[in-house]
C-alpha cells in the first residue's frame, strides 16, 4: 500500500516541465495563438478531453505521418509497431487485448477508447513531454525518450529519472490516459485527488521553484484538473507573452505548450458539448449487422443522425423512434431520438463504431463499439479432396448456406461436364462448429473420367435472396491408366538371394495387386500390399498398402530377373523391369529340428553352415519376439560331417532359451559368414507351460 501512496503523489506531480526551456518545436499556426486567450482555470474542457472518437486509427496514422515525416531510426511513432500485453478493465479503463505487431496509431486509438480519453490529447502529451510528434527528434527518437514517452511516473524530484516498471510507448500510454481518469476518483478508487478538484480556487505554482510565487486559479472542470495534476504548474506572463519561446527564470512551460500544440494541431481546447446516447445492441446476421439505441444533442429536440462504422465502410441512420424513456429523462427534447437498423455488410468479424452527429458542424460523439460476426449470405464450405481413384476422379468436401439448415445443391464439373449432387452426407465436424447448421452438409462421390489429366471445378449453389453461387478453387487431376503402375525401386544381390523392392497399383481397383518375379524363366508370385506412405500421399483414395519388399533364394551366378505387375481390370499386365543380376555367394543352409517349449523356456536345437565357408561354425541368432539369442552352431554332429564331409562336425547348436509361460513366437536365423542372406531356419509360435 506504501507503494501505491508513493506512485500516486509521484505521478500526482509527474510529467516533464521543461522548466525554462522554449517550446520544443514551433506550431504552424502559433502565430494565431494570443497568450491573452490562455484560461489558467479552463485550459482544455471535459467535451473535448474525454472525446475518445475524436479520430480513428487511419486517422492518427495519417497525422503522425504528416508531422514526422522521413524517419531516420526506425523509432518514429509513425513507423515503430510494438506488441502490447493484455490488460484487465478496472474503475478508470476498459480491457485491452493485446497482439504481435501493432502500430503506435492503433494502441493510441485502442488506449483511447479503453479509457475514455481524446487520441488527440494523448499526441499532444507524446510532444509536449518528449517532442515524439514534430521536430528532429521526431525523426529519430533515442529507446529512453520512447521508454518515458508521456512522463508517466517520471516526477520532478527524480532529477529526470523515471519508474522502470512503466517503460516503454505502450505502457506510457495507457498508464498514463490511466492517470487521467484516476484524477477523478472514481467510484471504487479513493478520494485522494482533491487539491485541482474542479469548483475550488487553488494556488497553482509558477515553477518547481517556489520563491517564484503562485498564481490563484479557480478549477472550471475536470480536464483542467488533470493536466495539474499532471503537471502542476501554471505559465506565467513571460510564457504567455512569447508563445514560440522561452519565458523567464520562474516560467513552466508543460501546461502553455499543451495548449498551443492542440489549438494549432486540432483547434480550440473548447468546443460545445457533444451528443448523448446509448449504443444498446448489436448482432450480426446472414450479410447484415443490426444496431440499436438511443442518441440526441442536448442543444435540439430534433432528431440526429448516427453513423455505423462496420470496418471502414459507414452508413447513416435516423434516430426517429419514440423512446418514452428517453423523453422521461429529456422531457424538453421529445422521444423521438431512438434507433434501430439493419445494414449490409461484408462477411466476417467486425468491429462495429457508432457515431452521433450534432447538430453543429463536427460537434460528433462516438457512442462506443461493439464486435460482431457477419455471416456470408453466399454458401460456404470447403472442397477438401479432388483426387484419383477406381472409376475417375473422387471429389470431398462440405457446403451449406446460413440462409437455410437444408442440404443445399453442389454442381461438379469435369472437364466442362457438369453434375449435381447434394451436400447431404453427416458430417458432425460441421455440426460441433455450425450447430445451427446441422451436420448434414457433406459431399463425397467418384466422378467417371477416363485415364489422364482433367479439371475439375466445384459450385456451391446458392439458396437464399442474398449471396451468389460459390465458386471452390478448381484443381487439376490425373487418372492412373488401366493398366497396372509402378516401379522396382531396387534390385540387389546378396548371399543366396536376390531381393527386390518397390511399389504396383492397378487404377482400377484399390485393393493390393499381385506382383510376379520371374528368376530365369521360374516365376513367383507376391501381393504389393506393404506400407508405402509415399504412394498413399500420391494416390490417396488408393490406400498406403501397394509396397512390395521380397527376397528370392537363388545360386551364385548371373540371372536374368523380370518384375510383372498383374492387371485387374480392363488393360493388360505390366512389366516393371528386365534385367541381369549376379549373385556371388551362397546363403547358409541347415535346419531347426527342433523348437519347443519346455519349464521355464524355448528348447531350440539342428545346425547349419556356410557353404562359402564351410568348416566355419557360423553364428545363429534366436529371436523371441524381438529379442535376439546368440549362439553359435559348433557342437559335434557327425551326421553332418557324413553328408557333407567338405563342412566337418562342428556345426550343431542346441540351447534352451529363457520364456515366461504363454505362447511365444521363435525364429531361428542362419548368419552368412560374407554379410549376405540370412537365411530362416524355422519360425513358428510354441507354447512355454
Amino acid at each position: 500500500m506504501r507503494r501505491i501512496l508513493t506512485l500516486l503523489l509521484a505521478t500526482a506531480v509527474a510529467a516533464t516541465l521543461m522548466t525554462g526551456m522554449s517550446l520544443a518545436t514551433t506550431p504552424d499556426r502559433s502565430s494565431a495563438l494570443s497568450g491573452a486567450d490562455f484560461d489558467p482555470g479552463n485550459i482544455i474542457s471535459d467535451a473535448v478531453f474525454f472525446n475518445s472518437g475524436a479520430m480513428n486509427e487511419a486517422q492518427v496514422q495519417n497525422f503522425l505521418n504528416s508531422m514526422i515525416g522521413s524517419c531516420s531510426n526506425g523509432n518514429c511513432l509513425n513507423v515503430k509497431t510494438l506488441t502490447t500485453t493484455t490488460r484487465g478493465g478496472d474503475a478508470m479503463c476498459g480491457a485491452y487485448q493485446g497482439a504481435a505487431a501493432e502500430p503506435v496509431s492503433r494502441i493510441i486509438v485502442k488506449v483511447s477508447q479503453a479509457c475514455g480519453i481524446n487520441p488527440q490529447v494523448l499526441l499532444v502529451t507524446l510532444q509536449k513531454e518528449q517532442s515524439l510528434i514534430s521536430g528532429a527528434t521526431a525523426r529519430a527518437p533515442s529507446t529512453a525518450r520512447l521508454d518515458r514517452a508521456m512522463g508517466f511516473a517520471c516526477p520532478d524530484t527524480a532529477n529526470g529519472g523515471c519508474d522502470p516498471s512503466f517503460a516503454g510507448v505502450y505502457n506510457q500510454l495507457y498508464k498514463a490516459a490511466w492517470q487521467f481518469k484516476r484524477y477523478a476518483n472514481p467510484a471504487g478508487t479513493s478520494n485522494y485527488f482533491t487539491w485541482f478538484r474542479p469548483g475550488i480556487t487553488a494556488n497553482v505554482q509558477y515553477n518547481p521553484n517556489a520563491a517564484c510565487g503562485t498564481k490563484a486559479v479557480t478549477i472550471r472542470n475536470q480536464a483542467t484538473a488533470n493536466l495539474y495534476y499532471y503537471t502542476p504548474y501554471t505559465p506565467n506572463a513571460a510564457a504567455l507573452s512569447n508563445l514560440n519561446g522561452g519565458g523567464d527564470g520562474c516560467s513552466a512551460f508543460g501546461n502553455r505548450n499543451f495548449w498551443v500544440y492542440f489549438n494549432n494541431w486540432f483547434g480550440s481546447t473548447n468546443a460545445p458539448a457533444q451528443p448523448i446516447g446509448s449504443y444498446e445492441y448489436a448482432s450480426g446476421g446472414v450479410g447484415t449487422v443490426t444496431v440499436a439505441g438511443w442518441a440526441l444533442d442536448r442543444a435540439s429536440s430534433a432528431s440526429i443522425p448516427v453513423h455505423v462504422y462496420v470496418g471502414p465502410a459507414s452508413t447513416a441512420i435516423p434516430t426517429t423512434f419514440a423512446r418514452s424513456d428517453v423523453a422521461a429523462q429529456y422531457p424538453t427534447l421529445g422521444a423521438a431520438h431512438g434507433f434501430a437498423a439493419t445494414v449490409d455488410a461484408a462477411p466476417g468479424t467486425w468491429q462495429v463504431c457508432l457515431y452521433a452527429l450534432g447538430v453543429q458542424s463536427g460537434n460528433n460523439a462516438m457512442l462506443g463499439c461493439k464486435t460482431v460476426t457477419v455471416l456470408d449470405p453466399s454458401p460456404v464450405g470447403s472442397v477438401e479432396a479432388v483426387r484419383p481413384a477406381p472409376g475417375g476422379v473422387q471429389v470431398a468436401g462440405w457446403a451449406f448456406d446460413f440462409d437455410t439448415p437444408n442440404p443445399i445443391p453442389v454442381h461438379v464439373y469435369v472437364d466442362g461436364v457438369g453434375k449435381a449432387i447434394s451436400a447431404d452426407l453427416p458430417r458432425s465436424d460441421i455440426g460441433r462448429v455450425y450447430p445451427q447448421q446441422g451436420p448434414n452438409h457433406g459431399f463425397a462421390q467418384v466422378f467417371a473420367a477416363s485415364p489422364g489429366v482433367h479439371t475439375v471445378c466445384v459450385y456451391g449453389i446458392n439458396a437464399g435472396a442474398k449471396g451468389a453461387t460459390k465458386a471452390f478453387p478448381c484443381s487439376t487431376v490425373t487418372v492412373p491408366p488401366h493398366e497396372p503402375i509402378g516401379a522396382v525401386d531396387g534390385i540387389t544381390t546378396s548371399a543366396g538371394a536376390i531381393n527386390l523392392s518397390g511399389w504396383a497399383l492397378d487404377g482400377d481397383v484399390a485393393d493390393a495387386i499381385p506382383v510376379h518375379v520371374y528368376v530365369d524363366g521360374v516365376g513367383q508370385a507376391f501381393t504389393a500390399d506393404q506400407a508405402r506412405s509415399d504412394i498413399g500421399r500420391i494416390y490417396p483414395a488408393y490406400g498406403t498398402g501397394h509396397g512390395f519388399a521380397m527376397s528370392i533364394p537363388a545360386k551364385a551366378g548371373a540371372h536374368e530377373v523380370c518384375v510383372y505387375a498383374i492387371n485387374r481390370g480392363p488393360g493388360s499386365h505390366t512389366l516393371m523391369t528386365c534385367r541381369t543380376v549376379t549373385v556371388t555367394n551362397t546363403a547358409p543352409v541347415g535346419s531347426a529340428e527342433v523348437v519347443r517349449g519346455v519349464a521355464d523356456g524355448v528348447q531350440v536345437a539342428g545346425w547349419t553352415f556356410d557353404p562359402d565357408s564351410p568348416k566355419t561354425s557360423i553364428p545363429v541368432h534366436v529371436y523371441l519376439g524381438s529379442v535376439a539369442t546368440v549362439i553359435t552352431a559348433d557342437q559335434a554332429r557327425s551326421d553332418i560331417a557324413r553328408v557333407f564331409p567338405e563342412a566337418g562336425a562342428a556345426h550343431g547348436f542346441s540351447t534352451v532359451v529363457p520364456a515366461t509361460s504363454g505362447p511365444q513366437k521363435v525364429c531361428v536365423y542362419a548368419l552368412d559368414t560374407a554379410g549376405g542372406y540370412n537365411p530362416s531356419l524355422s519360425c513358428s509360435t510354441v507354447t512355454v507351460p
